[in-house]
């Protein structure tokens, strides 16, 4: 049953009900040992944390900001800092100093906690430019700290002041004070344009977004969820959360590259992720098909038809399958699916929300086929994650972004933007009276900047308002849905489309290079170079037909006409990426304005 209990004492709450259960599973920095902490202890240690913080002078509705990847720290931090009505600012761990200066001076934060040595780091650096920081609390014990910082602590050394609790009097004083209306979060949105703002969340905006999602997420205390995204973001920290709610056991994967590795370690049933991770999946399986015996191709080309059939044409319609389909798909779902299945530690799927980005329909058909129920969603930090998402049980589109959770009302302006109002959506950004006043309707709607349609009680998304492009032809060019429809090759890693005021669409494609040259090297090119490679004619060819397969369906104006092979990733370094790996794409614009003109050349 879910426990609905403010978020100052939710933990404490769940302690009396599991005790000795499994609540965390975790592996500290640089260990490769999985470990297991208890409700009980779950409990404790946040008990500690806010024994701590009280001890260190921390005020209710002050700032605490948390500048880490995801570990067990963290969950402790953020829930201590929650039990003495301390607001958590949670920064991405591959954010920059002049983010995170910038951040830590908006909000006046004193308490700044680091999870690693880039972390430390960068924390160091940035100390003496920010007046209001006195304290740098580091949650990996290993971390250097330099001889002339006298304001750095161990995260062991901080919460052995709360040891003996020795504040618990007044926390449990300050518990009684929690209410709705108090800040819970400020979560500096990435932002693809402009500065960053500080989205504020309440303790009432995460109490109605735990009731909604737990009519129409169906987690149990029988789960084993693991966390792939950054609890900075806030799909996972409030998918995170509901998981808590209902007593589910979270398995902490501090390093998002090794998540492969985590799953078939720890066997989640569930995990939120974007929709980069499925499309990964899909081409590592294509891949392997590819090079499987004739026969294999077949079989598993068959077990995918029947997959599509039963779950695709019958399930997602709402249709019964036949008796004979049913038995057909039960049979290759523990033996085919569950192969596949168990290739990415899959044994015992439940079900994989997925958001944050556009689902192309082939990946979101496939995922579906080999028996992983992926739930499709929409949300932004603004709204606490889910707008809307696909409702277990109930009829699904591909393609649409599901259903809208409850308390949630949607509009569509006249020019297609998508609208919101509800107890999930957020007041307004901190301390930016200005941008408030623009960001809502008069009539109190919040303006997304996501452009989309209703149907049949589904949310469709067409694109990013901001991000439409418009060619000098007046057609109107969705670069997402573009790029999302080509990301599935297995050739391409990253792709940028370009159109603004262009003639025709062109791409700016980063090659999958593993594969792109060992496909080189089996016929006989020779290359010294990743730029020489993408300068290969062979390559820009062999690229140019797979994309022109890909996009058939597009209308002739929608369609890429030229590309131009990238010999190295856009990355966040060059500003080209925000933290949430999202294109910044007047960057990319900007960084590559020559390759952009020369195929625009005539």
């Amino acid at each position: 049953m879910q426990n609905l209990s403010h978020l100052s004492v939710l933990v404490h709450e769940q302690a009396k009900h599991y005790g000795s259960r499994g609540a965390l599973t975790f592996r500290t920095f640089g260990s490769l040992e999985w470990k297991t902490v208890s409700w009980k202890q779950f409990s404790l240690r946040v008990k500690q944390v806010s024994n701590a913080m009280l001890s260190l002078g921390i005020k209710p509705q002050e700032n605490i900001a948390v500048f880490s990847q995801n570990c067990i720290q963290y969950l402790y931090t953020d829930f201590g800092a929650y039990g003495i009505r301390a607001v958590s600012i949670p920064i991405y761990a591959t954010s920059s100093e002049q983010q995170i200066q910038y951040v830590v001076q908006d909000a006046g934060v004193r308490f700044l906690f680091v999870g690693e040595q880039d972390q430390y780091n960068k924390a160091h650096r940035i100390f003496a430019l920010c007046p209001t920081l006195e304290r740098i609390i580091i949650f990996d014990h290993s971390v250097r700290i330099s001889t002339h910082d006298p304001n750095a602590l161990y995260f062991e050394d901080f919460i052995a002041l709360g040891d003996k609790l020795p504040m618990q009097t007044q926390v449990e004083e300050l518990w009684k004070q929690a209410n709705d209306d108090d800040l819970c979060n400020i979560i500096y949105t990435s932002g693809t344009t402009g500065d960053s703002k500080g989205v504020m969340l309440t303790y009432g905006q995460y109490h109605a977004a735990m009731v909604a999602n737990g009519k129409c997420v169906p987690v149990t205390e029988k789960d084993r969820v693991i966390n792939f995204l950054p609890f900075a973001h806030i799909f996972e920290r409030g998918w995170a959360y509901l998981c808590l709610t209902v007593g589910a056991q979270l398995i902490i994967n501090t390093y998002p590259q090794e998540i492969q590795q985590s799953m078939r370690e720890t066997h989640p049933t569930c995990m939120s992720s974007v929709p980069r991770f499925w499309e990964k999946v899909y081409q590592a399986v294509h891949d392997k098909i590819d090079h499987s015996s004739p026969m294999q191709q077949k079989i598993f080309r068959h077990a995918l038809a029947v997959g599509h059939k039963y779950n695709i044409e019958c399930i997602s319609k709402g249709k019964r399958p036949s008796l004979a389909l049913s038995l057909e798909y039960k049979a290759l779902n523990k033996t085919i699916m569950a192969l596949v299945r168990k290739q990415i530690g899959l044994e015992n799927a439940n079900f994989f929300p997925t958001a944050g980005a556009y689902v192309s329909p082939e990946v979101e058909e496939f995922t579906h086929s080999v028996g992983i129920d992926m739930m499709v969603g929409y949300g932004l930090t603004e709204s606490l994650a889910t707008v809307s998402c696909d409702h277990k049980g109930e009829p699904f589109t591909i393609g649409s972004v599901g259903r809208p959770i409850e308390g949630i009302q949607i509009k569509i302006s006249e020019d297609g933007e998508v609208l919101l109002k509800g107890p999930t959506i957020t007041k307004g950004y901190y301390k930016r009276d200005a941008i408030n006043a623009t960001s809502f309707t008069a009539d109190g709607f919040f303006r997304t900047g996501d452009a989309g349609y209703l149907r049949d009680g589904e949310l469709f998304l067409t694109d990013r308002i901001k991000d439409l492009y418009k060619t000098s032809n007046g057609k109107y060019i969705a670069p997402q849905m573009v790029e999302a429809m080509l990301l599935v090759d297995k050739y391409i890693d990253q792709i940028a489309v370009i159109a603004d005021q262009r003639k025709f669409v062109s791409a700016l494609v980063v090659p999958e290079f593993r594969l792109v040259e060992e496909w080189a090297r089996d016929r006989g090119l020779h290359f010294s170079s990743r730029e020489e490679l993408c300068a290969n004619k062979a390559v820009y060819d062999m690229m140019m037909e797979r994309i022109n397969t890909l996009q058939q369906s597009l209308a002739h104006y929608e369609q890429v006409k030229r590309i131009t092979l990238i010999p190295h990733h856009f990355s966040m370094e060059n500003g080209e990426l925000t933290n949430t790996l999202k294109l910044k794409r007047s960057v990319v614009s900007k960084n590559y304005k020559e390759e952009i003109d020369k195929m625009y050349a005539e």
